[in-house]
């Protein structure tokens, strides 16, 4: 068997490991699952008449702001969920697993594709479910395309590759299960100073630039583009860059921290 063939086969036992591991112990992802849901309601049937009226345009109510929120909180949700990937990698890496591992003729790089692979798959199914509680509140995006659908389908992956390595290396760098929380808590964080709640012009003028050009910004107006059909501008490609910058950045720093932590 091929060096190619034994990493794909070793990738995928981690998979499904993490997958069942998941499955028995869902409390974490559902935890972290219910901060973006609750915002979601909070913000619609609190704060969305008054919300709203700061959006500008003809629209007002909680429906314009529903729509207006939705792609950011799909996108807190992915960050929301990959605290989960830092945790579990931080409890392998200190819990004596990896020692084992190390016991056995496996694809040493398995181990953080099978914990990859695995936090995508949860994000997606994460935004899905965040999705659905939002059409079920009413809403909607009839203009979309087929076409543009997918597209955003795969910022979403995308996107949640480049904070799943991330949080790779945040839960490798991290002494216990509650480090690891913390260190990546900034990726739950990060979408409250974006354009998430509200537009960049409504903050004030010395913040805009941070919140113009962070990571969530672009991908959060590129989403709302291919959904709502509002203009995209630089924010496509400006979005790429940061997935593609942070999956690199994330990719290096966890398979360095990694192979250095098991020898």
């Amino acid at each position: 068997m091929s060096s190619f063939s034994l990493a794909v086969r070793d990738s995928s036992t981690m998979l499904r490991r993490n997958l069942l591991h998941a499955r028995r112990y869902p409390s974490l992802t559902l935890n972290l699952l219910l901060t973006p849901i609750m915002l979601l309601l909070l913000f619609v049937y609190i704060f969305g008449n008054a919300m709203s009226a700061g959006l500008g345009g003809g629209a007002h109510g909680r429906s314009a702001y529903l729509a207006y929120i939705v792609p950011g909180l799909l996108l807190m949700t992915i960050g929301s969920t990959v605290v989960g990937t830092a945790v579990s990698v931080s409890n392998d890496m200190t819990e004596g697993i990896i020692a084992r591992f190390r016991t056995m003729a496996i694809h040493r790089g398995s181990v953080l594709v099978g914990h990859v692979v695995s936090s995508v798959l949860q994000s997606v199914a994460s935004v899905v479910l965040v999705g659905a509680v939002a059409v079920a509140l009413g809403f909607r995006s009839t203009d979309a395309t087929v076409l543009e659908w997918l597209a955003a389908f795969g910022l979403l992956v995308l996107f949640a590759t480049a904070l799943t390595w991330i949080a790779v290396g945040m839960g490798l760098i991290s002494p216990n299960a509650e480090a690891a929380s913390n260190n990546a808590m900034p990726l739950i964080l990060l979408p409250l100073l974006s354009s998430a709640f509200v537009p960049v012009h409504a903050m004030p003028g010395w913040f805009q630039p941070i919140a113009e050009y962070q990571p969530f910004t672009p991908a959060i107006e590129t989403l709302r583009g291919l959904l709502l059909g509002t203009g995209i501008g630089h924010n496509g490609w400006l979005a790429v860059a940061w997935c593609v910058a942070l999956a690199v950045l994330g990719y290096f720093w966890a398979t360095a921290k990694f192979d250095q932590a098991a020898g």
